[in-house]
């Protein structure tokens, strides 16, 4: 008769588990004013995921339902464009970049429109500079929350986790990709695939790309070797969906049965000798049949006092199969079959793999108990259980007496404290029956005895329980059997009396020994639980870097009972101890569990001696430090829950960190962000409003220095133009940033002499350049350069304005050009007194940064942030550094060559000279 146990469980007999439906409730809840993405997904471009959403598009027409195209590419293909027929297609917004206009996805008008459904094709573009959004995913989850089900497009390659795969298949990088949590919440995965020679065959008749381009495809990406790789990455990651789907749907509907719809190997250890073996077996195992493989370890009552050789060699082993690509886990169970059993069903793992334990002819487990492999098919028929040789002697994996302790370690201590109180008890028990014996009978005096057992279990664990059974029928026996004050029994009865005592005290010890060790079990789970949320709700509430650390060394220190230290990197990178580290620190050590992301020092491979532990803390984006343990007990980490709890108080500790940082960089954005948009709204107002006076000023200077008669009027008049005119500059300045702040800098290249624009230059600083010498030498036979000449000129006027602003009258001022890998060098050199000796040189292009913080020198410090912006805007870059030999300062413009087309194809840009 079977097993009930083991018994198949029929789906529509099943009872849901209560808290998966309560989960699943929330989550419906939680989605229900949300949209339905649904994505056609496919291998490679032209297998028709565009035609295929088109197609189920005109069905959902017919069936009544609004639909609405977006953006969809048909790149030139008859029948893609035949599908849109009937459809009605959002106009495109207009987005300008670089002088460009470009056509975009318009997502206000779709969310002004909101239709049932809208069809956006390409979900790994890249919108335009300018856009709402930069990437196409982010418009798509807007509308998803603005309550419109998305239909998509995806190729496999633009999958995050996949695209360094795909480069190394293809040799092309794909620079437009997809998070995979936007393809696994996807509500519908539609996979739309061909046969490699049937899209090759496609792609030659025009019907993938237009003929020319099709033709260099060909020869590149769409190789039949690479499409074959891509239809299979394809596959897998559908597969790897279905599959994640129906292990929902088994958990939500409490299937226990395992549906062996793909290979997953669950592997079982014990700490015996030949575990790695086995794990390293298994590894073969999963490459040869590229299967998911999980080793887990069962958390028995009966292995908690195995040595601690024994425990350390669990941790090496679930160690190995990490490094070698399994996943591992600790599960806690009183049988260990049955917490096998359950966690294949769990994990839906199609085989079951145990190591072959060769047993002694004279154990009693060979005779009397059942085989591991015998205990899983009786519990689960339908799991396949592999039992593979590791031909290493091992012990048991469900008998404690079978363990056995290799050379040169030493057992865990007996704890005779337990075996004492047992026989304390039994004679304190042996003493009260003595006086019960004068009212009751002495059957009746038997429940103290196992009142004794059941409570000696209870308080020493298992080996006392025992103990005291066997203590308490000798005591029976010897104090209240006839005769009295000896082990010789006149009445045979009492052998089976005996007998059954023992028995029953031995179960119940057991009973209470095992009940004992859950209740431990289940009190350090809830000390790990609290532990770990009042950790978190802790530094929920923490504001600053300050509070965290305090908060860190507070809970970390009571938890493990340990000395505890935290350094934290400062704006050079260097760790630094924060207020409150009681642990002595190895920087150097500290450093490298950072950069390397490994835990160091003591307990681990590396500088095992070191008397502390060192944690690093590591965050999504970078490591944020490293937590300093001395333990009094270093020992507890050889549990793996407690090195669990470590690094999920680690992960918190960063994670706060982190956030803290974030918000701290956040505020300063916001603050900065604010304060350049006020600073540019007065400068913007007042440049205005300075600009028409300014206007009327130089005429009326310039009227009157014509009409000026004594040299001393005459240099009046001229000192208020040129004021003025260094004025008007400013003013300039400060409009040219307001707009560059606004919108950018646009660009209107055309090919230009550069001795034209470094002249035009000059010429505007004609009056200012009288008490300055100026020597220009440009290389001979000097390019045209493709550039915005004006925009450029002003470049050269703010940059020779400031030499003429610092230097003293008489010095000379260098402008020099010449061509140099590929790139055109323009100089200005001046012979002045150089930068501030306190300065970065890359300070001075900053806004409103000046020399010195008070000067007579006019300026408020813009000229050089407008010139670095419009060098930056030609892709070029802008320097300084001392002149050599010195006093004096050189600032270089860097900007790329292009090759010049023919004369007789450009037109040549009119001259800026006068």
């Amino acid at each position: 008769m079977p097993n009930p146990s083991s018994a198949h469980h029929d789906p529509d007999d099943s009872r849901p588990d209560p808290d998966a439906l309560v989960a699943r409730l929330q989550q419906e809840q939680a989605s229900a004013h949300r949209g339905k993405l649904r994505i056609y997904f496919g291998s490679n471009a032209g297998v028709g995921k565009t035609y295929a959403m088109l197609s189920a598009a005109q069905r959902e027409k017919q069936a009544g339902r609004s639909v609405l195209v977006g953006l969809v590419e048909t790149h030139g293909r008859s029948e893609t464009a035949q599908q849109l027929h009937n459809l009605e297609q959002l106009p495109l917004a207009d987005v300008q970049y670089q002088g460009k206009q470009l056509k975009e996805f318009d997502i206000d008008a779709a969310l002004a429109w909101h239709p049932e459904v809208l069809l956006l094709d390409e979900l790994a573009h890249s919108n335009a500079p300018g856009s709402r959004h930069p990437k196409r995913w982010m418009d798509v989850d807007e509308l998803l929350d603005a309550g419109i089900d998305v239909w998509t497009t995806l190729n496999v390659q633009h999958l995050e986790s996949l695209n360094d795969v795909v480069s190394g298949i293809v040799g092309i990088k794909v620079r437009e990709t997809v998070p995979d949590q936007i393809f696994d919440d996807a509500d519908e995965v539609v996979m739309v695939d061909i046969s490699p020679d049937e899209l090759l065959r496609r792609l030659k008749e025009g019907k993938v790309y237009q003929l020319e381009q099709a033709e260099r495809a060909s020869q590149h990406f769409f190789r039949r070797g690479n499409l074959l790789a891509l239809r299979e990455l394809a596959l897998r990651r559908t597969a790897d969906r279905v599959d994640d789907d129906m292990r929902d749907y088994r958990r939500e509907r409490s299937i226990g049965n395992v549906w062996p719809t793909r290979e997953r190997l669950l592997v079982g250890v014990g700490g015996r000798a030949g575990d790695d073996a086995l794990v390293r077996q298994v590894a073969r195992l999963a490459r040869r049949l590229e299967a998911d493989w999980v080793v887990v370890y069962v958390d028995a009552p009966q292995r908690q006092h195995r040595p601690r050789s024994a425990q350390a060699a669990v941790l090496k082993t679930l160690a190995l199969a990490a490094r070698l690509g399994a996943e591992t886990a600790t599960i806690p169970g009183a049988d260990v079959a049955e917490a096998l059993v359950n966690f294949a069903r769990e994990r839906n793992a199609s085989h079951l793999v145990l190591a072959q334990v060769p047993l002694a002819a004279w154990s009693p487990v060979r005779w009397f108990a059942r085989s591991m492999p015998d205990r899983i098919a009786r519990l689960d028929s339908g799991l396949d259980v592999l039992v593979l040789s590791t031909r290493v002697q091992a012990e048991p994996l469900v008998t404690a007496a079978a363990t056995a302790t290799a050379p040169g370690t030493r057992r865990t201590p007996v704890r005779w404290t337990g075996y004492m109180g047992a026989t304390a008890a039994c004679f304190a028990g042996t003493l009260v029956a003595e006086l019960l014996l004068q009212i009751f009978d002495p059957a009746n005096v038997v429940m103290l005895f196992l009142l004794i057992v059941v409570l000696s279990a209870l308080r020493w664990g298992r080996g006392p329980g025992a103990w005291a059974a066997l203590l308490a029928v000798l005591c029976f026996d010897f104090f209240f059997v006839q005769p009295r004050g000896s082990f010789n029994i006149a009445d045979t009865q009492y052998l089976f009396t005996f007998a059954l005592m023992l028995g029953v005290a031995l179960v119940c010890g057991q009973l209470m020994a095992r009940l004992r060790h859950e209740a431990q079990v289940a009190a350090e789970r809830e000390r790990r639980a609290g532990a770990l949320a009042r950790l978190a709700r802790d530094l929920s509430g923490a504001l600053t870097q300050d509070q965290i650390s305090e908060i860190a060394l507070r809970t970390v220190s009571g938890v493990f009972d340990a000395k505890a230290g935290l350094l934290l990197p400062d704006l050079d990178e260097k760790l630094n101890a924060v207020p409150g580290s009681a642990s002595s620190m190895d920087a150097s050590l500290a450093r490298w569990a950072m950069e390397h992301g490994q835990m160091a020092g003591r307990g681990t491979d590396t500088l095992a001696a070191a008397n502390a532990l060192y944690v690093p803390l590591l965050a999504p984006v970078r490591g944020r430090g490293v937590l300093v343990l001395e333990l009094r007990s270093p020992e507890r980490l050889e549990v793996p829950e407690e090195q669990r709890l470590l690094q999920a108080c680690a992960s918190q500790i960063a994670l706060a960190l982190e956030r803290v940082h974030f918000v701290e960089i956040a505020q300063q954005t916001q603050i900065a962000m604010e304060g350049e948009r006020m600073r540019n709204t007065l400068l913007s107002a007042v440049s205005h409003d300075l600009r028409t006076p300014l206007t009327s000023i130089l005429g009326a200077a310039e009227v009157a220095q014509r009409h000026a008669s004594s040299g001393v009027t005459f240099d009046m008049v001229r000192q208020i133009q040129r004021q003025a005119v260094s004025m008007q500059q400013l003013v300039d300045n400060l409009l040219a940033m307001a707009r560059l702040q606004q919108g950018g800098v646009h660009l209107r290249r055309e090919w230009w002499p550069v001795e034209d624009v470094i002249g035009s230059a000059l010429h505007q600083l004609r009056d200012r350049l009288v008490e300055h010498p100026v020597k220009t030498e440009l290389e001979p036979g000097m390019p045209m350069v493709r550039l915005d000449a004006v925009l450029m000129e002003r470049v050269l006027v703010n940059l020779v304005d400031n030499a003429i602003k610092y230097t003293p009258a008489g010095t000379p001022i260098r402008v020099w050009a010449r061509t140099g890998a590929s790139q055109l060098l323009l100089s200005v050199e001046d012979g002045g007194p150089g930068l501030p000796a306190h300065m970065n040189p890359q300070e001075v292009f900053e806004p409103f940064t000046r020399g010195a913080a008070e000067s007579t020198v006019s300026g408020i410090g813009l000229g050089l942030t407008l010139a670095q912006r419009i060098v930056q805007a030609h892709g070029g870059d802008i320097d300084v550094e001392p002149a050599v030999p010195g006093p004096g300062t050189v600032f270089t413009i860097r900007i790329p060559l292009e090759v010049p087309p023919a004369m007789d194809d450009v037109p040549l840009a009119p001259s800026l000279a006068p």
